[in-house]
């Protein structure tokens, strides 16, 4: 298994991943999703590639902070394919993302997680990797 940046060529497979996410999308509508993400800088998105399938995925952005003078990443996706999970992918993933967020400076490393039934088990996972439960998120549709 590899943890490789993503590229054009991955995209079938992120918009497979999405959808476990549940986020369902097209492959049009991840094409233009992903090119606008691979011109933004502050981005950056691993997959993890299981004997030439793309079987996880990490999307990373860089942030810059009102509360402190140093920035942050905020991994702003993260799935591994429900026919992967438990194998350990999803630690490899994590643990590269936290490689790169240290290599672009960053003091620390969060993400936010929908408070639903199904996703349980990812929270556990995230807790044995370290990360706290720290805060509640709110979101509000604008259209």
């Amino acid at each position: 298994m590899e943890i490789r940046v993503a590229t054009i060529n991955d995209i079938p497979e992120l918009v497979v991943l999405m959808d476990q996410l549940g986020y369902p999308t097209s492959f049009n509508k991840m094409e233009s999703r992903f090119n606008a993400i691979l011109s933004d800088a502050t981005y950056q998105t691993l997959v993890a590639d299981f004997e030439g399938n793309v079987v996880g995925m990490a999307g990373l952005r860089t942030n810059l902070s009102y509360e402190y003078d140093d920035t942050y990443v905020q991994i702003v996706a993260f799935v591994i394919d429900s026919n992967y999970r438990r194998k350990g992918i999803g630690e490899k993933l994590i643990q590269r993302a936290e490689k790169w967020a240290k290599e672009q400076g960053a003091i620390a490393i969060g993400l936010n997680s929908g408070n639903r039934e199904e996703r349980k088990g990812a929270h556990q996972f995230y807790i044995e990797m370290g990360y706290k439960n720290k805060s509640i998120g709110f979101s509000k549709d604008l259209v």
